[in-house]
């Protein structure tokens, strides 16, 4: 585990605050999703801007390509700090190179739980932060269940475990988001909790995706529930056209990350909420079953159990 910093970050004046309004939000987010679209390799080259007293500092997980790099870019071009994350070494030199002004970024694979733990340890180590986004994940095409060097179903350690153990472990900042998925509604949370493992199901790679962003969601809002002075909310992207959406993805690419971003940073009234779902700038229903509280302890209890690490209440 190592941090990669930026040497020589230079600082430019600005005539507007990086609380900028909705309007101009999305006009930033359109430029970076249309630089993305024309050469995925390279992201946005954000704007220069200085810093301000409303500079926030965000650490980003799954930061090194796609949406989380575009929200990085989007906060960047606000004049905010910004630390990125990569599974890797390499992944992380490269979210820096493409990423022009980010802080510094992270490694850390999360198919294992020794390396999300020291993840968290970097992250406290590398200073406060004011808002912490939950992006890293994978998809549903799992045709077979793989399992992590912990013997754990490879969707729920990335999109679950993982989320859980950071949150666990990391000094809470004023506000955290996770990502989550409108494929959630359906899904039995009880059910889910039954057979968090897939041991006496088949296996469904579909479901197994749904099944861990409903517990994401059981997991902000039980954040919400227990941690009076942090906003814990959720948002779905929508299936949009990254790497791990695909090229087939119908909604719109730069729609898919801006409201992350605003919930980091923005004092819009509307953002400085919590145990919300949003879904492009606006709330969006959840799964009830997300935000029984009898159902968050129990999932609370069972993330102890197969990680080692106690949720503080």
């Amino acid at each position: 585990m190592s941090i990669h910093k930026e040497k020589n970050i230079s600082t430019r004046s600005v005539t507007k605050s990086p609380s900028i309004s909705r309007r101009q939000l999305l006009g930033a987010a359109l430029s970076i999703a249309a630089a993305a679209t024309i050469s995925p390799s390279r992201s946005f080259a954000a704007t220069p801007i200085a810093q301000s007293p409303s500079r926030k500092r965000i650490f980003i997980t799954g930061s090194s390509s796609g949406l989380g790099q575009m929200a990085a870019n989007l906060l960047i071009h606000q004049g905010h700090s910004v630390v990125l994350h990569g599974r890797s070494p390499s992944r992380a030199s490269d979210a820096m190179k493409e990423t022009p002004g980010a802080e510094a970024a992270l490694y850390g694979d999360f198919t294992s739980l020794k390396q999300v733990k020291a993840l968290a340890e970097q992250v406290n180590a590398s200073g406060h932060f004011d808002a912490i986004i939950h992006n890293a994940g994978v998809g549903d095409d799992d045709n077979v269940k793989i399992l992590t060097e912990d013997g754990l179903p490879r969707v729920f350690a990335i999109n679950t475990l993982a989320p859980y153990v950071l949150t666990s472990l990391v000094v809470p900042p004023k506000r955290l988001i996770y990502m989550t998925s409108g494929m959630q509604l359906g899904v039995n949370g009880e059910e889910s909790l039954d057979d968090l493992l897939w041991v006496n199901r088949v296996w469904n790679g579909s479901t197994a995706y749904s099944e861990s962003k409903l517990l994401d969601s059981m997991l902000a809002y039980a954040v919400a529930r227990c941690w009076q002075n942090v906003l814990s909310n959720t948002v779905e992207p929508g299936w949009v056209p990254t790497r791990m959406g695909g090229s087939g993805a119908s909604d719109d690419l730069s729609q898919g990350f801006p409201t992350q971003a605003w919930l980091a940073v923005s004092d819009d009234p509307k953002a400085l909420v919590t145990g919300h779902n949003f879904y492009h700038m606006g709330p969006q229903k959840t799964n009830p079953d997300a935000q029984n509280s009898v159902l968050q302890d129990r999932f609370l209890n069972e993330c102890r159990l197969l990680s080692g690490v106690t949720f503080p209440q």
